[in-house]
């Protein structure tokens, strides 16, 4: 069975989203900005992160997959969901809940620049360097980690654990 070793707890992630938001309206000011917030993950981040935003928001949601049902990525990245509105011209924030490979992130952000954003940057609630095998350009990051396996806040294990309201390790 499973253990659940608690990392962030609920008021620390609604903290560090307060944090993340006046940081992105500072970029952003009375501009207007798409975010595309990566299914399913990124789900209760774009939530919250975009009821704290003064700045206009439209939402749009990619679903993109390199996982599957495992704990360690495929190396194969595939597109189940695109965005619908149109990018070219807008300042675009991609909202990832976390980046470990960073693979999945490296692909949709070439993808996303052959759509001619005026900007694109990318905010990730959670950042795992020593996973990195892949170049990550992370604008903002709510809290970097070690190379753990993670769920909560939006982030599953085989489709389980999303709706906790906080980040735990996942044990064996």
């Amino acid at each position: 069975m499973p253990i659940l070793e608690p990392l962030f707890a609920a008021e620390a992630m609604q903290r560090r989203c307060d944090e993340l938001a006046r940081q992105i309206d500072e970029t952003y000011g009375n501009e207007t900005v798409v975010l595309i917030g990566v299914l399913k993950g990124s789900y209760q981040f774009l939530s919250d992160l975009s009821r704290r935003l003064h700045c206009g928001v439209e939402i749009d949601f990619v679903q993109l997959s390199s996982y599957g049902a495992e704990k360690s990525s495929s190396g194969v990245v595939q597109i189940r969901k695109d965005h619908d509105i149109n990018i070219e011209g807008r300042h675009v924030l991609v909202v990832e809940d976390i980046v470990d490979t960073g693979l999945t992130l490296a692909h949709l952000c070439e993808l996303l620049q052959t759509r001619r954003p005026a900007s694109l940057r990318v905010v990730a609630m959670l950042s795992k360097p020593a996973a990195r095998t892949h170049e990550a350009l992370l604008d903002f990051v709510g809290f970097e980690i070690g190379n753990e396996f993670v769920v909560g806040y939006g982030l599953d294990h085989a489709e389980s654990y999303r709706n906790l309201p906080y980040i735990a390790v996942l044990k064996d």
